[in-house]
């Protein structure tokens, strides 16, 4: 596993910063739609290539922020894929519920994001 380094200036590398993500996190594309505030068809046609990610939309901040995201949990658990994936989806007393629950339920990715810059 890896850092996402792709420059996130074009739509196309935003998508597929964002679908390398949920691979790599074991995320579902009906999760990433829910983050994104998208679609399921949406996250299909983007997974086949035949959508990209508007940069200037709400769901093309919603991605930078999804790749953000992972990029600091890559560094709070040193790269180890199975330490990210169990970070995501345990219970955490600070945050009072799953990491992954406040992402995708509860819409507080930015509310993670500072957590985990400020822990």
């Amino acid at each position: 596993m890896h850092k996402i380094t792709l420059p996130l200036e074009s739509p196309q590398h935003l998508t597929q910063a964002v679908l390398q993500v949920i691979t790599l996190l074991g995320m579902y594309q009906a999760e990433l739609a829910r983050i994104l505030g998208l679609q399921c068809a949406d996250i299909g046609a983007m997974a086949s290539a035949q959508k990209v990610i508007d940069i200037n939309s709400e769901a093309g901040e919603r991605a930078v922020l999804l790749v953000k995201f992972f990029n600091l949990l890559y560094d709070r658990c040193l790269g180890d894929e199975v330490k990210m994936c169990h970070w995501l989806r345990r219970y955490d007393k600070d945050l009072s519920a799953s990491p992954f629950y406040l992402i995708v339920d509860e819409h507080k990715l930015e509310n993670i994001i500072t957590f985990l810059e400020e822990t």
